[in-house]
């Protein structure tokens, strides 16, 4: 096994071979040493994300073959990372979005004289201690209930900013208000928009330098808030009715900008449009005004006709408590118990009893955005955290399973069932290829695919069995027979595992499966027990055109009309077969199975035995015409990336050792090809369906280009009508206007989530777009990719 150091700059990347599964991040670090030159205290290891500790091995960390580790050089002068935290006296009590509280300190606070619910003039300003107000919060225009705390001056050179009235804190009911997104019309001219009355007259009062402290009555747990004159008005308590509204009047409205149809927070809004549709039925349409001249929502339809209000100056007859709670509704409301205080409820109450009782005693989680009380957690908190963000118990990670830089990785379920594992064997399992892992799957055809692997002709040979896996033509690693019980078989691999087995080339007999004790993680063994027609030998002799007999066995009918096999010839047989091939693993194309019997075998148990004959166009690769055609083909074995530099530097190595000198290395023989190869062919009835397909012209131009390249032209028309999307060829195509093609379902996929641009180029396509089926292209994917649509 060897994988790949790089350094965390990306300059240089080494290989490290004569690794194993198996070692040790400690030794990985020596033999990093020899190649970098960096010593083991030096050297900081990530592998996707994860730094590598020592006393891990790779097989903790996953690494599979050819993969990347990255190499970080530390510092010798570097310190080692400590978490600073600051002093306590350092803290500040700003509020999160960093501005200061507005409250003095309690026993610094000025005290009004004024008893609970009575008015009491303060001597300055337009409005009196007690007095009830509407608030404007300028970041979303909206307005919002008070009560005036208490009057002071202010200086002429203070800019006060209004404080958002209700921002979202940990403690309480959820008070978010934000319930749309500001789009502001282009203003042009500042005289356009004529503000609102109110706007008008705080606007004289606004040199006066008064600064107002507000009291939420929604919101308690903000506490007092200063607010500037023109952001404060006598409280709204005039209901205009249908007959008293007239277009371009300005007054107070509830809108949801998020959600029109549900009920939202008041804003000021000029009328724009009055329609009286019948005797029931009116309809209003409002421009909301946010504050600004260029602040506006224009063409909003109101949901609440019987609460509009009139909008009140300043010098308006004051209100206090005593005159009335004047309140008005709200939003947005609870969808559940729609704001009803008595009613328990657990979506905007503690999720846990449901009660809207102690609101200043609730936790609000970051993460669900749920409420809890105190005392309703498990355990129960005496005091409210002082952390800034605060996790239920759900939501809450588990410290335990957090595995921190410097720290060894958690022992998985999944690992300690393993053999390897429960055994307590010191032996080194992971040198082995067939224990590396795949790099890629493939994905053009579904793993219960009959028949060739479209891009794959016959000849076609691996180093090791886990390329034959990544390439589809046989999934397993290390079983001989691939399929299911109940449907059949789809592959199977001839590696003279019996010695008892005759090959002649298009016929050949082979042995099932089992009988062997592979308890543990063996993969060899005698035979101690009979065979079964049962799973994998079962699978096999589904493919047989006869009646299943787990007995005595059957012979087909017609062997031709079975089900289909892959056959790949490993050079493990070479030993009992000349047809083998001489290194690695050979698709030999597809066979039938013609008869299956039980006999008793040389080992002296009862196995089962299948005769198979080749049935395929495609020549034997033993024969003249195959072997021709593999030349023109280029077909020669294919090594994993970086086998051959692997096997390079460790003859070199070798040879240093040896003192000899290094003889040639195991590289790839440069094969001699043929100026005209094996082109690939196409029908007349795929050219006429190539012609009709003009909105992929251009493409299709490209991919032509390659047909003289014999299997390359598939996998180039692969790679050019792969969806964006789901990195698949592209299945039920839809051809854009940009001449993009995507599978129809995921273009149906993003256009639920109202994202209506093409997914590779982001060009508009309109929420309207009706997705076509482009059934000229189908036809062609389903001939050059027979069964890539299966299972999807």
């Amino acid at each position: 096994m060897w994988i790949q150091v790089r350094t965390i700059d990306g300059k240089e990347t080494r290989t490290v071979e004569d690794l194993s599964r198996l070692t040790k991040i400690e030794t990985l670090r020596l033999k990093i040493q020899d190649i970098f030159h960096v010593s083991p205290e030096q050297q900081r290891l990530f592998y996707r994300g994860k730094q590598m500790e020592d006393g891990q091995t790779l097989f903790d960390y996953n690494v599979g073959l050819n993969d990347i580790v990255q190499l970080l050089v530390r510092s010798q002068a570097d310190p080692p990372d400590k978490t600073t935290t600051a002093p306590p006296e350092t803290v500040t009590s700003n509020n999160r979005n960093g501005s200061k509280s507005s409250s003095p300190p309690l026993d610094t606070r000025p005290s009004t004289s004024s008893s609970p619910g009575l008015l009491a003039d303060p001597g300055i300003g337009v409005f009196k201690i007690n007095e009830l107000v509407d608030c404007r919060d300028i970041s979303i225009g909206a307005w919002f209930e008070g009560t005036i705390e208490r009057v002071t001056p202010g200086t002429k050179k203070q800019n006060i900013k209004t404080e958002t009235a209700p921002t979202a804190g940990k403690v309480g009911r959820p008070s978010k208000r934000t319930n749309g997104k500001l789009e502001s019309e282009p203003c042009l001219n500042s005289d356009i928009e004529e503000p609102s009355t109110s706007q008008k007259d705080s606007t004289e009062n606004s040199k006066d330098g008064v600064t107002y402290h507000i009291k939420y009555e929604d919101y308690p747990e903000n506490g007092v808030v200063e607010m500037n004159v023109e952001d404060v008005r006598p409280r709204a308590r005039t209901v205009l009715r249908f007959e008293q509204l007239e277009v371009g009047q300005v007054v107070m409205v509830n809108y949801n900008l998020e959600l029109p149809e549900e009920r939202g927070f008041w804003y000021d809004a000029e009328i724009t449009g009055l329609n009286h549709i019948s005797r029931t039925k009116k309809e209003v349409r409002v421009k909301i005004l946010l504050g600004g001249p260029c602040d506006v929502i224009g063409d909003c339809n109101l949901q609440f006709l019987d609460e509009i209000y009139h909008i009140e100056k300043p010098g308006a007859p004051p209100l206090s408590a005593t005159d009335g709670p004047f309140k008005r509704k709200s939003g947005p409301e609870c969808k559940h118990c729609k704001a009803d205080p008595d009613a328990e409820c657990r979506f905007c109450s503690c999720c846990v009893c449901g009660g809207k009782q102690d609101a200043h005693m609730q936790l609000l989680c970051d993460e669900c955005n749920m409420a809890f009380h105190l005392y309703c957690l498990n355990p129960p908190l005496s005091t409210i955290p002082d952390d800034e963000d605060w996790y239920c118990p759900t939501c809450k990670n588990d410290t335990s399973e957090v595995v921190k830089a410097g720290e060894k990785l958690k022992t998985s379920k999944k690992k300690a069932r393993m053999p390897s594992a429960t055994n307590g064997s010191q032996r080194d399992w992971g040198k082995g290829m067939a224990c590396v892992g795949r790099t890629k799957e493939c994905t053009i055809v579904p793993s219960n695919h009959y028949g060739p692997v479209p891009g794959v002709p016959v000849g076609t040979t691996w180093k090791f069995r886990v390329q034959v896996s990544e390439a589809g033509v046989h999934r397993p690693h290390v079983g001989g027979i691939h399929g299911r019980s109940n449907d059949g078989s789809y592959s199977l691999v001839l590696a003279g595992g019996f010695e008892d087995e005759v090959d002649r080339g298009d016929e050949f007999t082979y042995t099932g499966s089992g009988g062997r004790d592979l308890s543990g993680n063996k993969r060899i063994g005698e035979h101690s027990f009979d065979q079964t027609l049962t799973h994998m030998n079962r699978a096999l002799a589904l493919n047989c055109d006869a009646p299943l007999n787990d007995k005595d066995g059957a012979e087909s009918r017609n062997w031709r009309a079975g089900k289909p096999v892959r056959v790949i010839r490993s050079s493990k047989g070479r030993r009992i077969s000349k047809y083998a091939p001489e290194e690695g693993n050979r698709y030999d194309g597809i066979y039938k199975v013609v008869k299956y019997w039980p006999e008793i075998g040389k080992c002296g148990f009862l196995v089962w035995r299948y005769l198979l004959r080749r049935d395929d166009v495609e020549p034997a690769p033993w024969t003249p015409e195959g072997i021709e055609r593999s030349t023109k083909l280029g077909l020669r074995v294919q090594y994993p990336p970086g086998y051959l530099e692997a096997m390079a530097n460790k003859s070199k190595k070798e040879a240093i050792v040896r003192g000899a000198r290094a003889g040639p290395s195991r590289e790839e023989p440069k094969s001699k090809r043929l100026k005209e190869g094996e082109a690939f062919e196409l029908s007349e009835q795929q050219r006429s369906l190539i012609q009709q397909d003009q909105a992929n012209k251009k493409v299709w131009d490209e991919a032509l280009g390659f047909l003289v390249e014999g299997p390359n032209f598939l996998r180039k028309v692969e790679q050019i009508f792969m969806c964006v999307c789901c990195q698949e060829l592209a299945l039920q195509p839809v051809t854009t206007a940009c001449q993009h093609n995507v599978c129809k379902t995921c273009l149906q996929r993003s256009f639920r989530a109202e994202v209506y641009t093409c997914p590779a180029c982001r060009h508009d396509l309109g929420k309207d777009y009706a997705m076509s089926l482009n059934k000229n292209l189908q036809q062609l994917l389903d001939q050059f990719f027979p069964g890539y649509s299966k299972g999807r």
